[in-house]
């Protein structure tokens, strides 16, 4: 298989849309690339005179180190895939808060699925198949048809001292001080060959849809309806997590591909859990239910179809 050659991806649309782009050809991880500037603070994370909330986009079109969650390995090929980071500013104390916080993984995967799907829509593609239907694999997978299509990755960073946020009064910085930054990792499989499949477990946007725009194309639209969701879904949530955590909730029903399966979970200590994945608790963890009828909470772990 011939190796393909990375180039700095091209991303105008976004560019109108972001606080800040940041594209290079090769990096290890965007997400270490967006952590870095964050630190060194050369990445714009403001809030807005108006009160909203700002998004930076990091892009590369080669990862040498690219990870997925659990310490796990992402596999992308350049000028196929989409690796970009997305990164916000989010106050300390509900980014800690463990009743809410898994709700963030589930705002990047709606925020994805939503992306992609206005993205088809714009460009008029169509699935080759009524039943193709994107979907979450909960905690961090976009799946279609059973199979892997993109990955989620999201992590908290701390803000340097003295960095406040770009408001238009010391009141305003005041409100902002305990704020850290949340970078989201997001890898799709856009225009993979079969051929090119990293696992047999994956699969790429352009063998279930017919229609889709040149890759670059539909890079830069998703990405750019991603910098838009980001920016809405986030801001709810600030302003009102408890009601949107049920929202969500509610919204992850239509599209977590576990829900109603036997799966099986992985934790990190070696043990598994296997039963019906029922759905999701009040805090997004997944509620899983053996043969004996016991519901489990399931937090943390790697979980697959049987």
């Amino acid at each position: 298989m011939l190796a393909l050659k990375a180039a700095t991806p091209q991303l105008p649309r976004t560019e109108t849309i972001a606080d800040q782009v940041v594209a290079v050809a090769e990096t290890d991880s965007t997400n270490a690339l967006a952590a870095r500037m964050i630190a060194d603070g050369s990445l714009d994370l403001p809030v807005h005179q108006d009160g909203t909330l700002g998004v930076s986009v990091v892009a590369a079109d080669r990862q040498t180190a690219g990870r997925g969650r659990m310490g796990h390995k992402w596999v992308s090929q350049p000028g196929r895939c989409s690796t970009i980071s997305y990164a916000v500013r989010m106050p300390c104390a509900l980014a800690l808060d463990e009743r809410l916080n898994g709700w963030l993984q589930m705002i990047s995967g709606l925020v994805t699925l939503d992306a992609m799907n206005r993205a088809m829509d714009e460009f008029g593609a169509k699935p080759n198949q009524p039943d193709c239907l994107l979907e979450l694999k909960w905690p961090n997978d976009v799946f279609c048809h059973g199979l892997k299509l993109g990955g989620l990755l999201s992590e908290l960073v701390m803000l340097p001292q003295n960095s406040p946020a770009d408001a238009p009064s010391d009141a305003a910085d005041d409100a902002h001080g305990d704020d850290v930054a949340l970078v989201f990792g997001i890898g799709l499989n856009l225009a993979l060959g079969a051929c090119r499949l990293p696992t047999p477990n994956s699969t790429s946007l352009q063998l279930h849809v017919t229609g889709l725009p040149a890759f670059e194309l539909m890079r830069d639209a998703v990405a750019a309806y991603e910098v838009e969701g980001f920016a809405t879904r986030l801001a709810a949530f600030i302003a009102d997590p408890e009601g949107q955590a049920e929202q969500l909730r509610e919204e992850m029903r239509a599209v977590c591909w576990a829900r109603g399966r036997e799966v099986e979970a992985h934790f990190t200590d070696g043990s598994t859990l296997v039963g019906e994945a029922i759905g999701l608790n009040e805090d997004a963890s997944l509620i899983l239910r053996t043969p004996d009828g016991t519901d489990h909470t399931v937090r943390t772990a790697d979980v697959g179809v049987l």
